[in-house]
């Protein structure tokens, strides 16, 4: 199947497309610190794929990262508050690159973004 990065942006904030791209670059980034670079060579052989979905709110996320967070290297990602959203807000967090099969047990019921 091979390896694939989630990003799980919160809908609840209200977030234009440019910051939350910005805020989906972040998490893309920060998890990678925590991820065996050898998966990472061989996920940017692969195209680096990426899925990036939604969730309702910040219960939905947060509840979302403890769970998966246990099994697979996820960064969760938390604004300073500098331009759109308050300090502090949950924006998004990224999981993987990961086996797909391993981030689906997580993630399939999810929306795309």
């Amino acid at each position: 199947m091979g390896s694939v990065q989630y990003i799980i942006v919160n809908k609840g904030i209200n977030m234009k497309n440019g910051k939350t791209c910005a805020q989906v670059a972040h998490a893309s980034l920060e998890v990678l610190d925590k991820v065996d670079p050898e998966i990472i060579k061989a996920w940017r052989l692969q195209g680096m794929k990426k899925v990036v979905l939604k969730v309702k709110g910040d219960m939905e996320l947060l509840e979302l990262f403890e769970r998966a967070k246990k099994e697979l290297p996820c960064a969760l990602i938390t604004d300073a508050g500098h331009t759109q959203v308050a300090a502090g807000s949950k924006t998004c967090f990224a999981c993987g690159p990961v086996e797909e099969a391993k981030g689906a047990k997580y993630f399939k019921h999810l929306k795309l973004l």
